[in-house]
């Protein structure tokens, strides 16, 4: 017996599902993902039905075939933003067909299991991510506030500013009670019709999703993109689907990693990039503007209690089911309600815990989290801001790492010179190495021993080489001891003599290696 709750086990087998909570999660989720991919649409210059279309197949597709049970993917902003620039240039046709290109590249990196390198991204990179992003949902809603009035921009004032901000402010107040109540609907399911119910039993005049654009249509058109086969073509799209297919797969397995924290098991990183890329190969033939992980709807789907794939099969199908007949009623939705779920998504997506600890962390980790965070707000690509927070920690490492290299120097009873050496021996470590030895009041005889080192690149490798011929030309003999295998081969040719015991060697593991 598996309790009284039905459960279904749904492409997973070894995890429950519960119908009631999957199925109103994915309504809860759809109710926030519809306004966002038509915000996304409309800022883009495309149809406002290429964002409804991206939702319903991305979030198909993956939900279905994707590495990470509740994680919802949709039509994004970051891979939006990176289209804007072709479709003014060369317009719709191009559009489909980077988003097509890019789909093929983002399953070649699932294909060739490249998706592990997200792993490469370190704590704080992930910590100014989070919060940026957290930052940036939060001020997009800022735009709901805003009014067109005579053909300009406006910020709502008087009643319309003070019902706006009441609605919000009933729907944050619902999102936070509810659950002290009861637990068996997701909150802001409740928050959405409860402040729908009331705009429309009242009469309350606000803004609404109709006034973003209309959600009513049909089933995605198949359609061949219209632009000439020729290599010309493909200098033009393949840079924009590059940088499109590596921002997709960076928020995707990022948001991936994300869940992982957050419910304590381990996505697929390699199956989500090729679920990724289906899904965007199928925008482009079906009329979606493409897209990827969506973190604002997953962290709303897992915060309603969704752990499996139901619930974002049911929210890519509600999509749909609006598109086709329920127009006329979503339409009617109160922006407010929406607005208030999402700056309490905002809230639960900042990682509140990074300023308690701040004064814990070092000095760099801080830098770089601060620069990921602004990078991310500023200029609203996450891809750049969790690249250049990546490069920065890896050269702080580097840094770091050079600085640990030490020898230990004693002369025994023979008048041999030993230098044991403590640290890795690379390129940020080799001038440091160089500082340890003294050629010219050394004895005739000298041993480097590497048990508790290793050579670890080519600069390396040249330092030493370097070093047996200063010690050749004093006239001096230089064993070299407890080298690693790949170190000899490449020192065979060292114009020293090297002294290798083959019983101390030890072996480097290294993550090719295959466990027996």
């Amino acid at each position: 017996m598996l309790g009284t709750k039905p459960y279904l086990r749904i492409f997973d087998f070894s995890q429950k599902v519960d119908y009631k909570v999957e199925i109103l999660a994915g309504l809860t989720v759809a109710m926030t993902m519809i306004p966002e991919s038509l915000s996304f649409a409309i800022l883009a210059g495309f149809p406002p039905l290429m964002g409804l279309y991206a939702a319903f197949i991305m979030g198909l597709v993956t939900a279905v075939l994707g590495g990470r049970p509740g994680m919802i993917s949709g039509g994004a902003g970051a891979t939006v933003v990176v289209l804007i620039a072709l479709m003014q240039s060369h317009g719709l046709e191009y559009v489909f067909a980077v988003v097509a290109l890019a789909g093929v590249l983002q399953i070649l990196v699932g294909i060739f299991k490249l998706g592990k390198f997200i792993r490469l991204v370190p704590q704080p990179v992930m910590f100014g991510f989070v919060n940026g992003l957290a930052v940036i949902i939060f001020m997009s809603q800022l735009e709901q506030f805003k009014t067109i009035v005579n053909g300009e921009v406006t910020w709502l004032a008087g009643s319309p500013l003070y019902t706006m901000l009441g609605l919000v402010a009933l729907t944050i107040a619902i999102i936070v009670l509810l659950p002290k109540v009861t637990k068996a609907v997701p909150p802001s399911l409740v928050a959405i019709m409860v402040v729908f119910a009331i705009v429309l039993g009242f009469g309350i005049d606000t803004k609404v999703v109709k006034d973003i654009a209309s959600v009513s249509g049909g089933l995605p058109p198949f359609h061949i993109p219209e632009i000439p086969f020729t290599l010309d073509t493909l200098a033009i799209i393949f840079p924009y689907a590059l940088i499109m297919a590596g921002v997709g797969l960076t928020e995707s397995l990022l948001t991936l990693n994300l869940v992982d924290e957050i419910t304590g098991t381990r996505g697929q990183g390699n199956r989500e990039s090729i679920a990724q890329g289906t899904a965007n190969v199928l925008n482009g033939f079906f009329f979606g503007m493409g897209g990827c992980a969506m973190i604002a709807q997953t962290l709303v789907n897992l915060s309603a209690g969704a752990r499996a794939r139901l619930a974002g099969i049911v929210a890519a199908f509600t999509i749909l089911i609006i598109i086709l007949v329920g127009a006329p009623v979503i339409e009617r939705v109160p922006m407010a309600a929406l607005v208030g779920v999402m700056v309490m998504v905002s809230i639960g997506t900042f990682e509140w815990i990074s300023l308690r600890i701040i004064n814990k962390m070092p000095k760099h980790d801080i830098f770089v989290g601060i620069l990921v965070a602004v990078i991310t707000v500023w200029l609203h690509n996450l891809a750049l801001a969790v690249l250049i927070g990546v490069i920065i920690s890896a050269l702080v490492f580097a840094w770091e790492s050079a600085k640990r290299i030490r020898a230990r120097k004693y002369t025994d009873a023979a008048g041999v010179k030993h230098y044991e050496i403590y640290g890795p021996l690379f390129f940020g470590s080799v001038a440091a190495f160089n500082e340890k030895f003294d050629v010219a009041d050394d004895p005739a005889e000298v041993i480097i021993d590497f048990k508790e080192s290793r050579v670890a690149d080519m600069s390396g490798i040249d330092a030493l080489n370097k070093l047996t011929e200063r010690y050749q030309k004093a006239g001096k003999k230089l064993h070299l001891r407890h080298l690693s295998p790949d170190c000899r081969t490449l020192l065979h040719n060292a114009q020293a003599v090297i002294e290798v015991n083959i019983l101390e060697d030890p072996h480097y593991a290294v993550v090719t290696d295959k466990l027996t």
